[in-house]
């Protein structure tokens, strides 16, 4: 074992007892190449964040451009950055217009909490749902309406007041009342291995919200930021939520996180009391600019408009008899197969070949693929010539 890994160990908080370990010196597009020169291509894009690549030249440009001004001045809320104003004007042009008000956080859990927090100020209410399956973060609030037990257990007692239905079930929807603050659900549950949610049910759903008065967050940190082909999943529906919450690619590799409601609801945090939410680093001027570039780039170089088919591509080439199961929209993808151990094989070889993909927390028998959107053909092509290779392995 190397010096730099001995210190990883030792010093660094690991978070499991079988890190991938690979040593890596730099990143750029969808290639990250460890110290000896050994190139990888990322088909997880860091788990979500590089939709637009490893170290964009315009991202570079506009962190460098706004670090010469100033780094972070005061606490979020108190003075007046075009950085963070021009990334909330950005982001309220892309989305529907009751989604005008921006709070921006440092994660997904965070901008998580803020939702849930804001909505029960907001409706005065106690009760949240979720739905099992989900997946919305580590923090104590974000766990609590988080599906899997055997991650929440050591951590309990959480949030009181939070029941689970079942996701696609649009019978559960009866549980909702006007004892509901909020429902909060992803789209397309990621960590659950990409369960889209069906038309039929997302309607049920804001119907029933808007019929009880619960407000409805939709979770969109892994399924935003054109993930799907769309900006965010939920314009495939033409359901539109109460509160958004987004983070992970919104950086373009610096930590940032939104939530995103009207300007009525959010001002509800302003008062009784006042700083009804705080963060001292959240809307730092830095990671802004360089989420206004990450928005920027997707709209300047049509990414979405490939999205599709890249995604029928690595879909048309990856089949094979041991897939049992591939869940898909736009390039997010889950593979599935009989057993958890099929996977690990399958992705510590493509590991060995340069190639990285990775598994789902909550469906470890389906391995991910969510790789930048700017990917070629060409690398598409070689890296599921690799992926099939593994699976021929088995």
């Amino acid at each position: 074992m190397n010096f730099s890994h001995t210190t990883f160990l030792k010093h660094i908080a690991q978070t499991t007892g079988s890190p991938f370990l690979i040593d890596i010196e730099r990143a750029e597009g969808v290639y990250l190449f460890g110290p000896d020169g050994k190139r990888y291509i990322d088909l997880i894009s860091g788990i979500g964040v590089s939709n637009v690549g490893h170290s964009h030249p315009k991202i570079i440009e506009a962190i460098k451009a706004q670090a010469e001004k100033h780094l972070h001045v005061m606490v979020y809320g108190e003075y007046v950055q075009s950085s963070p104003n021009m990334l909330a004007e950005a982001l309220v042009d892309l989305l529907p217009d009751n989604l005008n008000c921006c709070y921006f956080t440092n994660s997904g859990t965070e901008a998580n909490e803020g939702a849930l927090k804001l909505a029960k100020r907001y409706t005065g209410r106690t009760e949240i749902i979720s739905f099992r399956g989900a997946y919305h973060g580590s923090t104590h609030g974000s766990l609590s309406v988080s599906g899997n037990e055997v991650k929440k257990a050591a951590f309990r007692p959480l949030l009181p007041d939070v029941r689970f239905l079942t996701f696609n079930d649009i019978n559960s929807l009866e549980a909702i009342s006007d004892k509901t603050a909020c429902v909060i659900i992803e789209p397309i549950q990621g960590d659950a291995g990409v369960r889209i949610a069906t038309q039929e049910f997302l309607e049920g759903l804001r119907n029933k919200c808007t019929e009880t008065g619960a407000l409805l967050i939709f979770d969109e940190i892994q399924s935003g930021i054109g993930r799907t082909g769309k900006m965010f999943a939920f314009e495939h529906y033409g359901i539109v939520p109460d509160i958004l919450t987004s983070a992970k690619a919104l950086g373009g590799g610096l930590p940032i996180g939104a939530f995103i409601s009207s300007y009525e609801i959010m001002n509800s945090l302003t008062h009784d009391p006042m700083l009804g939410h705080i963060t001292t680093f959240g809307g730092n001027p830095v990671c802004c600019a360089s989420a206004l570039a990450t928005l920027e780039i997707i709209e300047e170089e049509r990414l979405l408009s490939t999205v599709e088919e890249k995604g029928q591509l690595f879909e048309t080439l990856l089949q094979h008899p041991r897939i049992k199961e591939i869940r898909r929209k736009g390039l997010l993808f889950a593979f599935e197969f009989e057993i958890a151990e099929e996977v690990a094989k399958i992705v510590s070889y493509c590991l060995e070949k340069g190639v990285i993909c990775f598994w789902f927390l909550s469906c470890p028998n389906s391995f991910r693929i969510a790789p930048p959107l700017n990917i070629s053909n060409k690398d598409i092509k070689y890296s599921c010539n690799i992926i099939i290779e593994a699976i021929n392995t088995l």
